[in-house]
Formats: structure tokens, C-alpha cells, sequence
């Protein structure tokens, strides 16, 4: 469940600016928060299984987004080569702080 919740958590950072105002309110409420579905559903005065049917549908939502344009996938991936060169570079001893600032700065960027 964590992993699944962590995945959402991306998700929805690469995505919520694809996403209503409801579908984003809902999300970061849900996973965010931690509210539960009965604490949105008396927030917004709607039933729970409403709340549950708009956070699935969202979360279908933001995979297909995913599934097409790649995001998360690719901040992975240079997520994994940022950590790869500076496992290098300390293997080599390279101690230009330099250059160790500037990887940084480049993950940063993500």
C-alpha cells in the first residue's frame, strides 16, 4: 500500500495541473492530508462512495497520463544516473566540490 501511495504522490505532483480543482482538492486531501474518505465526503457534503468513485477515477487518470507521457519514469531514470555519476566519482576520488555542486544543481532541476 506505501508503494502504491508513493507512486500516487508522484504522480500527482508531475499531473495535478492536468487535474480540476475538485479532482486535486479530493487527491491532496486524500493522500496529502490523510483525510479519509468519510472526512472529504463531510467536507464537501457528498456521499463517501463519491468521493471514493472521483479519487479512483483520478488515480486511472493520472497512470494514463503516465502511460503516455513518461514523467515520472524519466525523473526515475535520471534520478538513478545522478546517483550512478556520483558514485563514480567518489570511486575515482574526485573531490572537486565544484563539480559535485553542479551535479546538484542539475538534480535540482528535476
Amino acid at each position: 500500500m506505501l508503494e502504491k501511495t508513493t507512486k500516487i504522490n508522484f504522480l500527482y505532483d508531475f499531473y495535478q495541473s492536468l487535474l480540476t480543482p475538485k479532482q486535486r482538492n479530493y487527491m491532496s486531501l486524500y493522500y496529502l492530508d490523510d483525510y479519509s474518505l468519510g472526512e472529504i465526503a463531510e467536507e464537501y457534503n457528498i456521499s463517501r462512495q463519491a468521493v471514493y468513485d472521483n479519487i479512483k477515477r483520478t488515480e486511472q487518470m493520472l497512470e494514463q497520463y503516465e502511460e503516455k507521457l513518461l514523467l515520472f519514469q524519466r525523473f526515475q531514470e535520471r534520478q538513478q544516473l545522478f546517483k550512478k555519476i556520483e558514485e563514480k566519482l567518489r570511486a575515482h576520488h574526485i573531490e572537486d566540490e565544484e563539480l559535485y555542486s553542479l551535479l546538484k544543481l542539475l538534480e535540482k532541476l528535476d
